[in-house]
Parts: structure tokens; sequence; C-alpha cells
């Protein structure tokens, strides 16, 4: 049986979710592209069809380098419970990987910066991303 215990963070979250936003605002507004991380993270590879690798690079850059900076100014890394094995880990993320490329977008994408632009396809890939994340909840802890 999996612990339903979650803690309870409002003020982290709060904090979290306006950096999210502000980070993504700042993006659009500097060079005109959305924060997807899914599609940062694809047009790492070639064939590279602009001159924004050097973006992307820092962007992704700054996602691996986040633990290290609250590390520096916490004394430790932030806690952190994975439950699972390779095998299932491995799986989840070709689903996740597969998901992003059929859905056209990642959550950060479609749920941050496509609701944030009125989108119409967002709203309808946010929708099944919770719908989806709740049944899977709903599943995981009564089952």
């Amino acid at each position: 049986m999996v612990d339903a215990a979650t803690t309870f963070t409002p003020l982290a979250s709060l904090a979290g979710g306006a950096l999210i936003g502000a980070a993504a605002v700042m993006l659009m507004a500097v060079t005109g592209r959305i924060a997807g991380v899914s599609g940062i993270a694809a047009r790492l590879f070639p064939p590279y069809a602009d001159g924004e690798l050097a973006g992307r690079v820092a962007f992704v850059a700054g996602l691996v380098a986040a633990p290290v900076v609250v590390l520096v100014a916490t004394g430790r890394l932030p806690a952190l419970t994975i439950q699972g094995n390779a095998v299932i880990l491995i799986v989840a993320g070709f689903l996740v990987g597969f998901g992003s490329v059929w859905g056209n977008g990642c959550t950060s994408g479609h749920g941050v910066c496509g609701l944030a632009r009125l989108s119409p396809r967002s709203l309808v890939a946010t929708m099944t991303f919770m719908v989806a994340a709740m049944a899977t909840v709903f599943v995981v802890r009564h089952w």
C-alpha cells in the first residue's frame, strides 16, 4: 500500500509557481518563445532549424543546476522519494516522452504557457492531463 500522506506546502508551492510563471513570461518577452520543456529539450538535437541552440542549452542547464543552487543556499538537497524500480521508471519516461510528442507539448507548455495564451488546444490538453493524473492517483491509492 502506498502511503497516502502528502506534505502540504502552500507557501513553497506559491513561490515555485510564481517563479515558473515569471520565467515563462520573461522567455516569451525576451525571445518570443514558449517555455515548454519538452519542446526545448527535443530541439537540442539535430536538425537545428534556428540559431537558438545556446538558449536551449542554457534553459536545460538551469533545470539541472537548480538542485545545486538549493544545496548551496540551504546546505541540503530537497527530499526526494521515488517508489519504483528501474524498469518502471524507464517505461514511465518513455510514456511521458511519447505523450509529450503526441500531445504537441508537455504539462509546462500547455498548462502554464498555453493556458496563459488562452489556447483552446492547451485547455483540452491540460484537462486531459488532470483527469489522467486524478485517475492514476485513485487507482494507485485505492486499488
